[in-house]
């Protein structure tokens, strides 16, 4: 694993040659296999994460401990020959957040467990992520409180990897976390952080650090997670402002130790990629914007299959996910609003992909699979790339990428992250 890779960003930034560092935040196979593939040929690690809720030592949503996330991660390497070496697991919002309706006390405990449990299988940047208050806490928490907790935690971490004999990790710290997955409604007049909030922040963790006498540890602190003016709602998306965010940017000069991490760019456009790193916000955080890109390619099939008369009825599969999205509500019912027709189309449409959550059921899976087995492994005609899959045409046209369905599939989530890459590389990749 090469968590020392996230140390040399900051001073990539501070020589003036400033590069970057994709976080492909997602648990779907196919997300990470395109991810995988999309790097084979590149240099540099690649970075995938899994947060809180997700993947934690309970199970999480997906049902799966830090442990068994690392294998599944390492199973989809081997699948597709990369090199495990160039592996980075890191571990997002890691805090009490899954269990912030409990007490603090009790919140906390479960927060040691899944920590430790990240620490032992080897996950070597770790987000420590305490802003959220507890039950029966005020909210917002003041900030030497959230930096106790943060510390608390991180040497939670520092006596799991000695006692196992394992690399130090790198650690991401920050308060101004935005919400995981996207805000739930229209973004409206997004604040950007404040020079003084940042410096704050990273002055209350060392201090918070030395008090546990774990000054080691904080050294190893490579990122500041901030908010550059950047996220996306149910229907919009809020583009990357330089100007905006030049004073906040600005800090790193006084903080060469690290970068930002920046979360919720999904969607931005490749020139505002390119400008965040740019600025020192250089790792990029990507979720829901590949499983978005995902689900674009599955529609676009369901479409070619029926043009290519392969399948008994059109848009099979976009009325099997309706139905099972309507069976099953608790993964979008608060958080799209409007009325029947505004919500039909968020189920499906909606920047924040809540979709997502629905692929791994057996009913998706059935009708995902049915169409692979209808469009067989026959080439897709290029003509119908470009109907339906317009932006990987140029590159199908000239005999560049393969054309069976989940080819198509791979690609498509492979296409948003090329535009990270070349953010990420600028004028040229660390080594």
């Amino acid at each position: 694993m090469q968590a020392h890779y996230l140390q040399k960003l900051a001073q990539a930034h501070a020589q003036g040659k400033p590069v970057g560092v994709t976080s492909v935040c997602s648990a779907h196979a196919w997300v990470i296999e395109a991810a995988l593939r999309e790097a084979q040929a590149a240099l540099g690690p690649v970075l995938i994460e899994a947060t809180c809720n997700q993947v934690n030592h309970e199970g999480g949503y997906t049902g799966m401990a830090p442990a068994d996330f690392r294998q599944f991660v390492l199973g989809i390497a081997g699948q597709v020959g990369f090199d495990p070496d160039r592996l980075i697991l890191g571990g997002d919002h890691l805090g009490p957040n899954p269990w912030k309706d409990l007490p603090a006390e009790q919140a906390m405990g479960k927060a040691e467990k899944m920590l430790e449990a990240y620490a032992r299988a080897g996950f070597s940047k770790i987000h420590l992520d305490t802003s959220m208050a507890c039950a029966g806490e005020a909210n917002p928490l003041p900030g030497p409180l959230i930096a106790e907790r943060a510390a608390w935690l991180a040497a939670v971490v520092e006596r799991t990897v000695v006692a196992a004999g394992l690399p130090l990790p790198v650690y991401v710290i920050g308060t101004e976390v935005p919400v995981p997955g996207g805000a739930l409604e229209r973004v409206e007049g997004l604040l950007v952080t404040t020079p003084q909030a940042a410096r704050e922040t990273l002055a209350l963790h060392r201090v918070a650090f030395r008090a546990l006498g774990l000054q080691s540890a904080f050294a190893r602190v490579v990122g500041l997670v901030v908010q550059p003016g950047v996220e996306f709602g149910n229907e919009n998306v809020v583009i990357y402002a330089p100007a905006k965010a030049r004073g906040l940017s600005a800090v790193l000069q006084q903080a060469p130790q690290v970068v930002f991490e920046a979360h919720s760019t999904d969607y931005q456009p490749a020139a505002a990629l390119a400008h965040l790193v740019s600025d020192g916000f250089a790792i990029l955080k990507v979720g829901p914007g590949l499983t978005f890109a995902l689900r674009e390619a599955l529609y676009a099939l369901d479409h070619i299959a029926a043009t290519l008369g392969v399948v008994a009825e059109p848009q099979r599969l976009h009325r099997t996910m309706e139905t099972l999205m309507q069976a099953k509500p608790h993964y979008w019912d608060k958080y799209y609003h409007g009325d029947e027709q505004a919500l039909r189309l968020q189920r499906h449409f909606s920047y924040s992909d809540r979709i997502r959550y629905y692929w791994p059921f057996e009913a998706a899976a059935e009708a995902v699979e049915a169409l692979f087995e209808a469009l067989g492994d026959r080439p897709i005609p290029d003509t119908l790339v470009s109907q339906y899959l317009p932006q990987l045409y140029p590159q199908i046209a000239n005999g560049l990428g393969a054309t069976s369905a989940k080819g198509l599939v791979l690609a498509a989530i492979a296409y948003v992250l090329k535009h990270y890459r070349a953010a990420c590389e600028g004028q040229r990749p660390l080594t």
